[in-house]
């Protein structure tokens, strides 16, 4: 096995220079959205006029949701919204969910934002320029030299590849302090136009959240990460992503997402690990982003694990729902709370269609 000191493998995944995961912390916003509800607003929108409707309504049941967070309670979402609608209620909401999950990152590291060397934005479900962490500048008190990073894009696997670009700047810059915050308002993209089976999946499956991690290249910490790597397949630029047009993002999932990861992701995984001396049976745990209960099913048996192995994965897909970037890391904070193993991997999926990894060791 390679030394952990070692920069990168040369073949597309890295061995970091040590950096050191130090606090992570999960925001929601205030509009609980019971599942039940959500399917019975959902037929009433769209059962007259949807004849498949009552078909595909089957997945508010089968989604492994009980519940959801959003940031515009039930009934804004009866109402036709465009874009200056859906981009003012982003820019309100993610901009609190911010500052909630940073403040409480910042305070579990015992820390203030003036401390803060850079500072990683990632979200996909919305669009600012200025970007989150500037509006946040003078609400958070953040230093007039610090470095801002918004990254777009990324969708789903923007937890993990968020947490690999934080991990890889604090380690470029031994002393410094990297925060990372991931916040997706996805339900903003529930369509009342759009008849299509991608929005009544994406209805009875999208929540709205925030986590935030501090990172440093040294230290005392939760875990330290210690590799990453992402694999991109060829021609799947159709499986997931949005379409943009008047009304505002439209979800796009045009093959189905759980047998591709049935059938992919087991020797993606298996070949990102091995570009940096690592197996399949070095890890002691996988933390998977819960795209959806089959999702999750089909993860268990991609990566050789017994079925209900991926428990953390559950429970936060029931509570929270899939809020695409973040959702990972509420897993993570759960198997932190439970107490990691030596090694776990970090896996999500996410437009490309790329999958994205980081393996962290723990501190205990």
């Amino acid at each position: 096995m390679p030394s952990w000191r070692a920069i990168s493998s040369g073949r597309g995944s890295s061995v970091l220079h040590a950096s050191r995961l130090i606090s992570l912390a999960t925001a929601v916003p205030p509009h609980v959205l019971v599942q039940s509800d959500v399917s019975a607003a959902a037929s009433n929108i769209f059962s007259s006029r949807y004849k498949d409707f009552d078909r595909l309504s089957r997945v508010f049941d089968t989604a492994g949701i009980d519940k959801r967070h959003a940031v515009q309670p039930l009934e804004w979402f009866f109402e036709q919204h465009g874009w200056p609608e859906r981009t003012a209620a982003y820019l309100e909401g993610a901009l609190s969910l911010f500052v909630e999950a940073a403040t409480k990152a910042l305070d579990q590291a015992g820390i203030g934002a003036k401390e803060i060397d850079t500072i990683v934005t990632v979200s996909s479900t919305g669009i600012a320029t200025p970007s989150l962490e500037a509006r946040a500048f003078g609400l958070m008190g953040f230093r007039e030299d610090v470095q801002r990073v918004p990254v777009f894009g990324l969708g789903c696997a923007g937890g993990v590849s968020g947490l690999s670009i934080a991990a890889r700047l604090a380690a470029a810059q031994p002393g410094s302090t990297v925060l990372l915050v991931a916040v997706e308002l996805c339900t903003l993209a529930f369509r009342l136009d759009e008849l299509t089976k991608a929005n009544i999946v994406a209805t009875a499956l999208f929540g709205d959240g925030a986590a935030a991690c501090v990172l440093r290249s040294a230290g005392e910490g939760i875990a330290e990460v210690e590799a990453a790597g992402e694999h991109t397949w060829q021609d799947t630029l159709d499986i997931m992503g949005w379409n943009v047009d008047p009304e505002g993002f439209g979800v796009v999932f045009a093959r189905a997402i759980p047998p591709f990861a049935e059938e992919h992701l087991g020797p993606a995984v298996s070949g990102i690990l091995d570009r940096v001396g690592l197996g399949m049976n070095d890890v002691d745990r996988f933390i998977c982003h819960p795209g959806g209960k089959k999702v999750i099913t089909a993860l268990e048996r991609a990566l050789s694990l017994h079925q209900g192995s991926l428990d953390h994965e559950r429970v936060v897909l029931s509570e929270y729902g899939n809020m695409s970037a973040p959702t990972v890391l509420f897993v993570l904070k759960r198997a932190v709370q439970a107490g990691l193993p030596h090694r776990s991997v970090l896996t999500a999926l996410g437009p490309g269609f790329t999958a994205s990894c980081v393996s962290l060791k723990s501190a205990a």
